[in-house]
C-alpha cells in the first residue's frame, strides 16, 4: 500500500510539472495614457481634445530558455468614449517596410503616427542569448490601420514590420475602438530560440492642417465620459507555443487619470 500510494504521489508531481510548463505564462504590465501632440497646442489629456496615445509595456518571464516566450499579437482596447479620425492622413505602403522595402524614409511626409520609440529584446547571438536594443516607428497603414516598424542593428541587424487594424471602431464591450495587431516571430540564427520582447515603448497618434481645420487622428472622450479612477485601458498579449509551451493570452490593464479640466 505504500509503495501505491509513493507511485501516485510520485506520478502527481510530474503531471503537475507538466503541466506547470504548458501553462507557464510571462508577466505583464502596462501603462497608457494620452499625451500632448507635438506642435499643436491645446492637446494630450484634455476633454474632447486631441491626443496621442503614449504606452509602457513590460514583460518578465523565464518560460522559454529563461526568458518570455515570444510576443506574437497584441489586442489594444482604447478607452469607451475615444475617437478616432482615420482617414485624411498619409499613409505609408506596407511594401516600403517590408524586409526588401526601401525603408521608413521612402514613407511619404506626414505619415509617421509618432515619434520615434524604442523595444529592448532578447536575441540569440550564436549559441548565446544577448540583450537589443530597438527603435519602434509607427506609420499609418492604407486601410486605416497602423504599421510599426523595429529596427535593430546590434548585436545583429533586424527590421521587422507588424501590422495593425483597427476593429470596433464605435466601441463595443466597455471599451472603444479596440487595435488588433500581428508580430511575427524572429529567429536571428537558424535553429536558435526567436527573439523575446522585455520592454515596449510606443506613442502614436498625430495631427494635420487642411486650410484652417485641423484633424486629429485621436480625440480624448469628452467631459462626463471618464469613469471614477480614470479612463480603463485594456490589452491582450498573445504569446507563441514554442519549446513545449502552449500558446497564452496575458491580458493587462490599466486606468489612465481622468483630465483636471
Amino acid at each position: 500500500m505504500r509503495r501505491a500510494s509513493t507511485c501516485v504521489a510520485v506520478l502527481a508531481v510530474a503531471l503537475f510539472a507538466l503541466c506547470g510548463t504548458a501553462i507557464a505564462a510571462p508577466t505583464v504590465t502596462m501603462k497608457a495614457q494620452a499625451v500632448p501632440i507635438p506642435h499643436f497646442k491645446h492637446t494630450g489629456n484634455i476633454y474632447g481634445a486631441g491626443a496621442a496615445v503614449k504606452a509602457e509595456i513590460n514583460i518578465s518571464g523565464t518560460e522559454y530558455g529563461g526568458f518570455p516566450a515570444p510576443l506574437i499579437g497584441v489586442n489594444f482596447f482604447l478607452p469607451k468614449g475615444t475617437k478616432l479620425h482615420t482617414s485624411g492622413f498619409p499613409t505609408c505602403p506596407i511594401s516600403n517596410l517590408e524586409p526588401a522595402g526601401q525603408g521608413p524614409s521612402a514613407c511619404p511626409k506626414g505619415s509617421a503616427a509618432g515619434p520615434v520609440g524604442h523595444v529592448l529584446g532578447e536575441v540569440a547571438f550564436g549559441k548565446e542569448v544577448v540583450p537589443e536594443e530597438a527603435t519602434l516607428e509607427s506609420f499609418y497603414a492604407p486601410g486605416g490601420g497602423i504599421e510599426f516598424y523595429t529596427s535593430g542593428h546590434s548585436p545583429v541587424s533586424l527590421e521587422i514590420l507588424s501590422k495593425g487594424h483597427y476593429t470596433k471602431l464605435g466601441g463595443g464591450g466597455g471599451f472603444g475602438p479596440e487595435l488588433i495587431t500581428e508580430v511575427p516571430l524572429v529567429e536571428t540564427v537558424p535553429g536558435a530560440q526567436d527573439a523575446s520582447v522585455e520592454k515596449i515603448v510606443v506613442q502614436a497618434g498625430s495631427a494635420i492642417k487642411k486650410g484652417k481645420k485641423i484633424i486629429y487622428y485621436g480625440r480624448v472622450p469628452k467631459k462626463g465620459q471618464c469613469p471614477k479612477g480614470g479612463f480603463l485601458i485594456k490589452a491582450e498579449f498573445m504569446f507563441a507555443g514554442l519549446g513545449g509551451l502552449s500558446p497564452v493570452t496575458v491580458p493587462a490593464s490599466y486606468k489612465a487619470p481622468c483630465p483636471r479640466h
